[in-house]
């Protein structure tokens, strides 16, 4: 298994160079889910058909671009062909989930969030640096992942 994230391409005035998630805002009245397939087509070529859903995770607000994230999890059989198919996405990372759940892959640094002290996680990707909530997402994915994985789950 895998994990699927992008590439932000570098002219965007957002997020530009980041990684993240396929993903995107909602367009007229369609559901969060709708959405997050429809974006997943538009930005990775994941047809929406071949997804199933397995649930969500916890809403995430955004301050700097003033957006709350709803995160779906799904899966796919096998591993469909994933290439960048809109302005936004410079490449498709498929990252081991295997990788992912290596504790040499994940680093924390401190932060004041808030008025809070809280640990930020940080992942290596592919030479790439997973963080801010991305990384946020990822950690609360990967502990669901070792929780289900857990002998007395």
């Amino acid at each position: 298994p895998a994990v699927v994230l992008t590439v932000r391409r570098e002219h965007l005035p957002d997020h530009a160079g980041q990684i993240s998630f396929p993903g995107g805002q909602r367009e007229g009245d369609e559901s969060l889910l709708d959405a997050a397939l429809r974006e997943s087509e538009e930005e990775v070529a994941l047809p929406p058909a071949s997804v199933r859903v397995l649930g969500r995770l916890t809403p995430l607000y955004i301050p700097p671009s003033d957006f709350c994230v709803h995160p779906f999890v799904g899966r796919t059989e096998g591993a469909p062909e994933l290439h960048p198919t809109d302005e936004e996405v410079e490449q498709v990372l498929r990252v081991p989930l295997a990788h992912l759940l290596d504790p040499a892959t994940r680093t924390t640094e401190p932060r004041r969030l808030g008025g809070t002290d809280v640990e930020v996680p940080y992942y290596d990707v592919a030479g790439h640096t997973v963080w801010g909530a991305t990384a946020m997402m990822l950690a609360e994915f990967l502990a669901v992942v070792r929780d289900a994985a857990a002998p007395d789950a």
